[in-house]
């Protein structure tokens, strides 16, 4: 029977593995589905069960996330021993049998990364992120009537205070601030709030093509978003059938009993 006490755990919990993003996505594992299951047992031990969009998925992209749950379960208030499990993948089976045997992820991963620099990948989907949500606060505050000028001459202060009741940009306003501040921890407050990736002022001549820019890579992580929604939400759906026969999907994922053969 469920406590209090377990049920303020279980909370803990899951918005601890809500902070955790898809890395290609900026969105959180939890709203994308892929945490099957997260449980805490009555001795406190922790169970999470994760199923990605398909069997190919990049196993880069399933080691960054799978390190992000462990690195928020080693932050829980009660330091929980816990197993993270990863279903229907590839490498799962690799995965799973190194994470029992206490091995980093990046031990699991050498091998199957090969050449590829994990620190490079981790700060192109942080470029990625970083304009996704400034897109996403410029458009809020010229929505709101501000002038170009008026937005690029923000800092820190004004930017707090600036109030948006719901929608994207209530969304994103705080964690474009801390994909700032993740980016340059040494910011002064009174520097302006809006830069390029690279640091670099924003004339408010060029605000609009540097929208364009932002636009284009937004659209691109949406897209890819839609995707894995749509192929996670097919490769686990039930048979469907239309007009009483299955769809194709039900042919290509095997899920069509044989026809008896015709009775003479």
């Amino acid at each position: 029977m469920a406590t209090a006490f377990s049920g303020s755990r279980e909370k803990e919990l899951w918005r601890r593995l809500g902070e955790v993003n898809d890395p290609e996505l900026d969105e959180s594992i939890t709203e994308m589905g892929f945490v099957e299951f997260a449980g805490v047992a009555d001795d406190g031990g922790v169970q999470v069960d994760f199923r990605l969009p398909t069997y190919w998925c990049s196993p880069n992209f399933a080691f960054l996330m799978l390190d992000g749950v462990c690195k928020v379960l080693d932050q829980l208030s009660w330091s929980p021993a816990y197993r993270v499990k990863l279903h229907d993948h590839m490498f799962a089976e690799e995965v799973n049998r190194g994470i029992e045997a206490g091995k980093a992820f990046g031990e699991i991963f050498g091998e199957l990364a090969g050449d590829l620099d994990l620190a490079d990948l981790r700060e192109t989907f942080a470029m990625k992120a970083f304009k996704r949500r400034q897109e996403a606060v410029l458009r809020g505050l010229r929505q709101h009537g501000l002038t170009d000028r008026e937005i690029l001459g923000m800092d820190l202060p004004a930017y707090d205070v600036a109030r948006f009741e719901s929608g994207e940009t209530a969304k994103q306003k705080p964690r474009y601030r801390a994909a700032l501040l993740e980016r340059f921890p040494d910011r002064r407050a009174d520097e302006p709030v809006f830069v390029t990736w690279e640091g670099q002022p924003i004339p408010a001549h060029a605000l609009s093509a540097h929208l364009a820019e932002l636009r284009s890579v937004r659209i691109n992580m949406e897209f890819s978003g839609a995707l894995c929604r749509g192929l996670k939400q097919t490769r686990y759906k039930e048979l469907d059938v239309v007009d009483g026969e299955p769809t194709l999907v039900d042919f290509i994922m095997d899920r069509v009993p044989a026809r008896a053969a015709p009775t003479a």
